[in-house]
């Protein structure tokens, strides 16, 4: 039986890569990690983890995702710090989707040590 790799682009299996973070076994390490494992989330339709991992201030009070969405790939176009060693950091990323993508800027700082997503600015 062959492992897929995750859907964040990453070659481990889901698993051993995003899966942890959905689940509660470990946090995202890095603001990257978190990007990649909330649009792991939307792949799998997973609006709890989105939820959890979005800044208290900015966080809408629900979450409907769309279940005809169907999400096909992550690219990472650059990250501004979001290290270990910062309390923000910035992801841009495209998400493409059957039929187009979705270029965004992200923002995401620390919120009790964790990793959350503030807010994003999209471009076209």
């Amino acid at each position: 039986m062959t492992r897929r790799s995750c859907p964040c682009g990453l070659p481990q299996a889901y698993e051993a890569c995003c899966g942890r973070f959905h689940s509660a076994a470990a946090a995202a390490p890095t603001a990257e990690a978190l990007m990649r494992s909330r649009y792991c989330a939307f792949v799998k339709g997973d609006a709890g983890y989105l939820l959890r991992t979005w800044h208290p201030r900015t966080r809408p009070a629900q979450l409907e995702l769309d279940p005809g969405m169907r999400w096909t790939g992550l690219e990472i176009l650059g990250t501004g710090d979001g290290s270990a060693f910062h309390s923000t950091g910035i992801v841009e990323f495209r998400a493409s989707y059957r039929g187009g993508s979705l270029h965004e800027r992200s923002s995401f700082e620390r919120v009790d040590g964790d990793w959350v997503y503030v807010d994003g600015e999209f471009s076209a």
